[in-house]
């Protein structure tokens, strides 16, 4: 079962926290987010699953950010979720797909138990301009059914800002064995 908006709301501060949280967000049965003010682009052209690949970070003025079509962009929420009861899920919101410009979040179903700012990965097909603090994608919580254990990971959870893949710590862990 998905939560409608006012169960979100309900939720806020118990199963759900959401920070900062507005109710001019709230949907029928979703919640949006909006995009920080930072950017991150990777800074050579071809990327290394076994390597830390190094990052440029770029400030999204007020007046807007023009992107560049095929060209990959990380970016962040600017709200911090955090949920040890509910299934979350995020995807952008149909308005921007329709500009060409696509959201997507690496695992559309999050963990019970995710607490951090959601990284995005942006993706445009031709040139667009963006705006910081903008409400870019939508989260979505679902119960659950049986018994289960909380996300614990420690490559993603608690995070503090965009974060760029660490694939490479799953090689690492393939060395050692």
């Amino acid at each position: 079962m998905i939560l409608s908006g006012k169960e979100i709301k309900r939720e806020i501060g118990k199963g759900i926290t959401i920070e900062p949280f507005s109710e001019e967000q709230l949907n029928p049965n979703s919640y949006n987010l909006r995009l920080f003010n930072e950017l991150l682009t990777y800074d050579n052209k071809e990327l290394d699953m076994r390597s830390p690949n190094p990052t440029s970070r770029i400030t999204i003025p007020e007046e807007g950010l023009l992107l560049e079509p095929n060209k990959l962009y990380l970016g962040r929420t600017l709200e911090k979720t955090s949920t040890d009861k509910f299934v979350p899920m995020l995807e952008g919101r149909s308005s921007i797909g329709r500009l060409g410009l696509f959201i997507h979040v690496t695992a559309g179903f999050g963990d019970i138990g995710f607490n951090g700012y959601w990284t995005l990965e942006i993706f445009c097909v031709q040139p667009i301009r963006i705006y910081p603090s903008v409400e870019i994608c939508q989260i979505f919580y679902h119960t659950i059914e049986g018994d289960y254990d909380l996300y614990t990971s420690g490559k993603y959870q608690n995070n503090e800002g965009i974060q760029a893949s660490m694939l490479y710590r799953d090689f690492d862990k393939l060395n050692k064995k």
